[in-house]
């Protein structure tokens, strides 16, 4: 993406050079004397293009972590996570699949996360001791220990049960660290008027893995829109992730982060359904795994 980047940036620069030669051809006629230049050479077929550099803009990296600190800040957030993801179809062109999230966190250690749907609806409560992940139509329930902070959490359900969350980067305790690990390009694009119905401001960010176009509230520092294409991903499949609703510090309820209906349920493991797919060429969790705190428990299957 910073191959686009560098190329709209030489495509306008062109076109503004074409316009400055025809507005001066337009004013004043070249010398009578002046020999006529000869047409420039068509680049080689198959010639290698320049590398492009790969640059971090100050500017583009304090908007990143101006949202960063914001998130990592809030005592509470609350938000809607919408995701819409490609996938690949025999016919060739991608499908989109859809989901929608109502997430909730209290730092250290709280986080909800309820999915109704497209696709099986699904609940994930955490409250510093268990993880309980609840599928309401199946009346399926699993629980499991689990580690005192939400990051550690995180990490323990995805290496466990497969559970992962496309916004993970934005709930962690330093979304900027995580962040700028191993950052090879960051640059400002411009603002937009038509995301998340505020000002946002666009920056493009990328490592070896994944580049990344974020939309950030110009004046509240909110993350509105993230779109994702990975390295790695042949078919450069696009991930995008929509954030709406926005509480930040807001009062969580006490029991906000368990479920009476999962009592009543049939239990089952805490682990991979079979049936669970590998993500797509590319995809990675991007949370870095937590050092163990003490008195952590140890892995469950």
């Amino acid at each position: 993406m910073s191959t686009v980047r560098e190329g709209l940036r030489a495509a306008l620069a062109l076109c503004v050079g074409l316009l400055i030669a025809v507005d001066a051809s337009a004013q004043q006629a070249p010398p009578a004397t002046k020999p006529a230049q000869k047409a420039a050479k068509p680049a080689r077929k198959g010639a290698k293009k320049p590398p492009v550099e790969l640059v971090r803009e100050e500017r583009a990296l304090a908007l990143l972590k101006a949202a960063c600190d914001r998130l990592a800040a809030a005592r509470t957030l609350q938000f809607t996570a919408t995701v819409s993801y490609e996938y690949p179809s025999e016919l060739g062109p991608p499908i989109i699949y859809t989901t929608t999230s109502e997430v909730a966190l209290q730092r250290p250690d709280k986080l909800r996360v309820i999915t109704p749907g497209d696709g099986p609806a699904s609940e994930f409560y955490y409250d510093g001791k268990t993880i309980t992940a609840y599928a309401p139509a199946e009346n399926l329930v699993a629980v499991a220990a689990a580690p005192p902070t939400i990051d550690a959490a995180l990490f323990f359900a995805f290496d466990t049960a497969q559970i992962y969350f496309p916004f993970t980067d934005l709930i962690v305790a330093d979304p900027y660290k995580d962040m700028v690990d191993g950052l090879k390009l960051a640059f400002y694009i411009g603002q937009s008027k038509t995301v998340g119905g505020t000002t946002t401001d666009m920056v493009a960010y990328a490592n070896d893995d994944v580049f990344i176009q974020i939309w950030i509230g110009a004046e509240d520092k909110l993350p509105r829109r993230a779109r994702a294409v990975y390295r790695a991903d042949p078919l450069r499949l696009r991930h995008q992730l929509d954030l709406s609703n926005w509480q930040v510090d807001g009062a969580l309820a006490a029991d906000a982060f368990a479920t009476a209906k999962a009592a009543s349920a049939k239990a089952i493991d805490f682990a991979a359904p079979a049936f669970v797919k590998a993500p797509p060429p590319g995809v990675k969790k991007r949370h870095r795994k937590p050092k163990p705190a003490p008195g952590a428990p140890a892995k469950t299957q």
